[in-house]
């Protein structure tokens, strides 16, 4: 009960954070001059040794961030001393042939100042195992010529993708993240996860049922839908309303080693 009402204040805290966005979207600062900082949710890549993966997302720039987020995955081969970040960028497409980007970055940085938030982690071994599925999986992304804001395909639509490809990951993606649904002329495939099962016309209108999702209605490209795993409603804009999603599993060490 008392971790409910803690997770419930929580969620209010988002609902006034996502007031900030939208009033902020009125007046935001030049994005070029927004922080790109970390913020410390990543291993520090140059004392820790074992491999790492995981998977990212923040709120999108400007009043688009009012709607939704900017989803992307991280790896860390064992021994390697910075991290790959794979993500979609839409605005490449003015002078490159593919949106998939891969970059060497602070998994955890900013996304143009807003704050991202942890979505799913595998360290050690288990990572290890799952990087090369995730680097051919970001190379088999059927849609690197396309981008769309709504309903996809766009930066949540490929990391879906990903995710479909690496179900081990087990990552759930907030509501937020408009186009994760979105299949192309398939209709019925996974859940994004990789869980599950999913019924999706053109990212348009579909339904989802995963033990990592929940139940999840789409309309019109907007999610809404319900975890009675860790009990939450999930709502466009907002996000996740009640206890936070099943954290998924990670297989760690001692930091350092």
């Amino acid at each position: 009960m008392i971790r409910f009402a803690l997770d419930f204040r929580s969620s209010r805290a988002r609902c006034a954070g996502l007031l900030a966005i939208m009033l902020a979207g009125c007046s935001a600062p030049d994005w070029r001059n927004a922080s790109q900082a970390p913020v410390g949710l990543a291993p520090d890549p140059a004392r820790t040794l074992e491999a790492v993966v995981q998977v990212y997302g923040a709120r999108t720039v400007g009043w688009k961030g009012a709607f939704g987020v900017h989803t992307w995955i991280a790896v860390k081969p064992a021994g390697a001393p910075v991290y790959t970040v794979h993500e979609v960028m839409g605005w490449r497409l003015r002078w490159a042939e593919s949106v998939v980007v891969r970059r060497v970055r602070d998994p955890d940085a900013r996304w143009f100042g807003a704050e991202p938030e942890l979505y799913a982690e595998k360290r050690g071994p288990a990572a290890e195992a799952l990087i090369p599925r995730i680097e051919q999986a970001v190379a088999s992304y059927p849609y690197p010529g396309e981008y769309t804001v709504w309903p996809g395909p766009n930066s949540n639509t490929f990391i879906a993708w990903v995710l479909r490809q690496v179900p081990e990951l087990e990552a759930h993606l907030p509501a937020t993240a408009i186009g994760k649904d979105y299949l192309g002329v398939q209709v019925l495939g996974t859940a994004p996860s990789g869980s599950g099962v999913q019924l999706s016309i053109a990212g348009l209108l579909g339904f989802t049922a995963s033990r990592v999702e929940g139940l999840e209605l789409n309309l019109l490209g907007l999610s809404f839908g319900i975890d009675p795993f860790r009990p939450a409603l999930k709502l466009p804009l907002v996000g996740r309303l009640g206890m936070g999603p099943m954290p998924a599993g990670s297989a760690t060490t001692a930091p350092g080693l």
